[in-house]
């Protein structure tokens, strides 16, 4: 899931720091300049005390234009924390019904039953419009879409369920017989996806949603679920768990020869050590698919794509 308010912390303390560097390296420049009565910077003259108190005032005005040049530079990452973060906060306060659950009785209420693109065209006008969900987007989907049309994989694996949208739009692209597990760690989240998914009309001898931390359901699939190859993954959980997630794909065999594996978000907010990996590990060959972070156009942000060679 995206996590803007960490992102947002980390540029705006970084620019801080930067200008802060700059201020101080002036001021010291300046203590080394002899005044025109051949006084050091802050050193105090004999006469009236009244200029001493110039300083504060004009330190003030200094920070002003950093403010300003950082709201500006940061606009799109505030306007996301406000419609990510803050309004969904105050939403859940004064309905006492989840963001989740919100958005679901939207789609109940706008969307064509056993329509799964349409479904997904309504979950498109609630981010837009209303609130926003961490979820792949239209843009990005199409990515997902195409690759896995074609690859046409028998069996696919997504980590990081939420409301469904990946679910649904992945079900929708499959070729017959295919089959799609989805695993999802909150179980409120997995209620409203359940619903959505059947919604859609994708039954459990299409999609099976597992319920459970990612790090507990892998090393069970091929005992509990009987999966025992994966074709197609697509990652869309936390961010810090693709590297290990991915991992324990490898070390429990799951993923089969030539397997595609997809990783959302890793421009923004990014997951530089997957990223890392998947390029110097040697098992697989790597490409970023550039596009912007969903329904935020001016937040650049990319999709990984991963073909396992490491089989062969």
């Amino acid at each position: 899931m995206v996590s803007p308010w960490a992102v947002l912390a980390l540029l705006a303390l970084s620019s801080a720091q930067e200008t802060l560097l700059n201020i101080c390296m002036d001021a010291q420049h300046h203590k080394s300049q002899p005044g025109p009565e051949g006084l050091l910077y802050g050193q105090v003259s004999p006469g009236p005390s009244r200029t001493h108190t110039m300083v504060s005032p004009a330190i003030a005005l200094a920070f002003l234009p950093f403010l300003i040049t950082l709201l500006i530079r940061y606009r799109h990452y505030l306007a996301l924390l406000y419609r990510a973060v803050l309004l969904g906060w105050l939403q859940d306060r004064l309905t006492g019904v989840p963001r989740e659950q919100r958005a679901f009785q939207y789609v109940l209420a706008h969307s064509i039953p056993g329509d799964p693109h349409h479904i997904l065209r309504t979950f498109d006008q609630w981010s837009y419009h209303c609130e926003h969900l961490s979820c792949v987007g239209p843009l990005k989907g199409k990515i997902v879409e195409r690759l896995l049309c074609e690859r046409a994989p028998r069996t696919v694996l997504e980590l990081g369920t939420y409301c469904g949208y990946g679910t649904v739009l992945m079900a929708a692209a499959l070729r017959p017989g295919a089959r799609l597990y989805t695993v999802e760690p909150n179980a409120q989240h997995a209620a409203v996806a359940e619903k959505v998914i059947r919604l859609a009309g994708f039954d459990e001898h299409t999609v099976e949603l597992i319920v459970g931390p990612s790090e507990e359901v892998i090393p069970r699939l091929r005992a509990q679920h009987g999966l025992h190859s994966v074709d197609f993954v697509f990652m869309d959980h936390w961010k810090r768990c693709y590297l290990r997630d991915l991992q324990l794909l490898e070390g429990n065999g799951l993923l089969a020869d030539g397997a595609t594996v997809l990783a959302d978000n890793v421009v923004f907010p990014g997951a530089p050590h997957f990223l890392q990996y998947a390029k110097t590990c040697g098992k697989y060959r790597c490409k970023v698919h550039r596009a912007s972070l969903e329904y935020c156009h001016a937040i650049p942000d990319g999709i990984a794509e991963l073909c396992y060679t490491a089989a062969r």
